[in-house]
């Protein structure tokens, strides 16, 4: 659903990629240095109840989230090595929110909020892992209403609601419903890859006997 703002994002932060680029600056290294940023907000912030600086924190550093992808085009550096950090290095951010949204949660009691926290953690990593695996099969599954800017914006959102002085309750409320998409975009995906798998195992017009396919 976020995913048109990446054109404003690269009209808004195409400076600042360039004037990194001049001082020697590798998108590789902005990839790092934001992950490790977004690791520590989570635990350290969240982790700790400082949810309004958290979200903020983590809010700013998402939204620069694509100066490295700006700055490897702008240097013509695009290429699959720079994919598969930034995506595998996304999962280490996103698991340190939840993870500390799960720890601050628990300690105050909050059980559902803390569950719903776990179950958005777990869920969140089958979403981007279904899309990886049907692609790795020749497939696609790039479909579902909560992908991962979808799922940074509800978390944050509820996250700062609640700096601000809502009570827990609200939290709860979009964590769950953070969840629930995390579950029906899991959903979505394997439906759509059945399809895709079921049309490919059906035998070609004009020729008897059944096809034989992989399940696994």
């Amino acid at each position: 659903m976020l995913g048109h703002l990446r054109s404003l994002a690269a009209a808004v932060l195409g400076p600042l990629a360039r004037f990194l680029l001049r001082r020697g600056v590798s998108p590789d290294a902005v990839t790092v240095v934001g992950t490790v940023g977004v690791v520590a907000a989570g635990l350290g912030l969240l982790g700790t109840g400082h949810l309004l600086a958290g979200s903020l924190t983590i809010a700013v550093l998402a939204l620069t989230d694509s100066i490295d992808g700006i700055m490897a085009r702008t240097a013509g550096r695009s290429g699959p090595w720079g994919a598969f950090l930034d995506s595998t290095l996304d999962r280490f951010g996103d698991a340190a929110i939840f993870v500390g949204l799960t720890v601050h949660l628990s300690l105050r009691g909050d059980d559902l909020g803390a569950g719903l926290a776990l179950a958005c953690l777990v869920l969140g990593s089958v979403v981007p892992y279904a899309r990886a695996r049907a692609e790795g099969l020749g497939m696609t599954a790039a479909v579902g209403i909560a992908e991962r800017a979808d799922r940074l914006a509800v978390v944050l959102l509820g996250t700062f609601v609640v700096g601000l002085g809502a009570p827990y309750a609200v939290l709860d409320v979009f964590l769950g419903l953070l969840a629930v998409a995390s579950a029906v975009t899991v959903g979505q995906r394997m439906a759509t890859v059945r399809r895709q798998a079921t049309g490919a195992a059906l035998p070609a017009p004009g020729h008897g006997g059944q096809a034989t396919g992989s399940t696994q």
